[in-house]
């Protein structure tokens, strides 16, 4: 789908068809968008190919007096673990006459962006525009970071009353989003490092400002990554000692029953075998002899329990 943008009075606004100074978003564009993108705007087919790969990594490039920005952009899905947190690709198209982003899903950042949540922006001035849209794009880095670890310190409360698979699984999810956005904010930080030179797209004064505080955000949102990723990992292996523990302790306990269960099984079977009439003419298998195995296997499993609650085995 193909939607135009141009700001009018300062405020974001849709428009029906395209206009100079406008900008176009493609989410998804079909073939026939994508013909549209080529051959009326004269974008380059490789630039759209790029935009719509969804493994291709973030970069920037001239051509033909058009720029083309990939930037990785977070994203977060509804799952029936939780909420799964990724990245996707998304291309930034600079022109003589409008703005394009390119993208295979719709996402967060051009949500906000066409939702008039960002101030200030006017599709006018287009470096400005994809500073604004870089800057939009870090801000909800930090935002999603910001809920992985508030999700993370919900999962440690839950594990530490219960240690069941649903809260293991999904922190095995949160340290594979925290992968995911690691890689791709440093992927982002060197095309905004190229960016700052000045080869790619002009520069005036202020935008060099906005780009400060861009790659500012970007920073940070990285060291918070690499900070909560470090916990996460420290927490799972944490929470597998302590399983492992858990295991032998329960192990040890059923080793012990088992020996205590033992005892008077060895004491009754002895005296069940027929080992002559010695013990019969000792009066051991005579009237109320059936006391004699009883006493000796009580004995002997309350002295093996008291061995084994010294030894902290019971």
């Amino acid at each position: 789908m193909i939607s135009f943008y141009k700001t009018t009075g300062g405020v974001m606004r849709k428009i029906e068809a395209l206009e100079e100074d406008c900008w176009v978003s493609a989410v998804a564009p079909t073939d026939e968008e994508i013909s549209f993108l080529q051959d009326e705007l004269g974008i380059a087919e490789e630039f759209v190919n790029a935009a719509l790969d969804e493994e291709e990594a973030a970069h920037v490039e001239n051509e033909d007096g058009q720029t083309l920005i990939i930037m990785d952009i977070p994203m977060s899905e509804k799952s029936d673990s939780g909420v799964n947190y990724a990245t996707l690709p998304m291309g930034i198209i600079v022109t003589d006459n409008h703005i394009v982003t390119v993208s295979l899903r719709e996402n967060i950042v051009i949500r906000d962006m066409t939702a008039g949540l960002v101030k200030n922006i006017n599709t006018k001035f287009k470096t400005e525009f994809v500073l604004y849209l870089l800057l939009r794009m870090a801000t909800r880095f930090l935002q999603y970071l910001r809920q992985i670890d508030k999700r993370t310190v919900f999962l440690e409360r839950q594990l530490r009353k219960s240690m069941r698979n649903k809260e293991l699984i999904q922190l095995m999810d949160l340290q594979k989003s925290l992968v995911y956005f690691q890689t791709s904010l440093k992927s982002n930080e060197s095309v905004l490092e190229k960016i700052t030179r000045g080869r790619y797209i002009k520069m005036y004064e202020d935008d060099h400002d906005l780009l400060e505080d861009v790659l500012i955000e970007i920073k940070q949102a990285l060291e918070m990554c690499n900070i909560y990723s470090s916990i996460l990992s420290g927490t799972m292996d944490a929470f597998a000692s302590v399983i492992s523990n858990n295991l032998n302790i329960v192990m040890k306990l059923l080793a012990s029953i088992t020996i205590i269960m033992a005892i008077p099984t060895m004491v009754f079977s002895f005296y069940g075998m027929n080992i002559g009439d010695g013990m019969e003419s000792a009066g051991l298998f005579g009237a109320g002899s059936i006391f004699i195995p009883v006493a000796i296997s009580a004995v002997a499993t309350l002295v093996a329990a008291i061995v084994l609650y010294k030894k902290d085995l019971f």
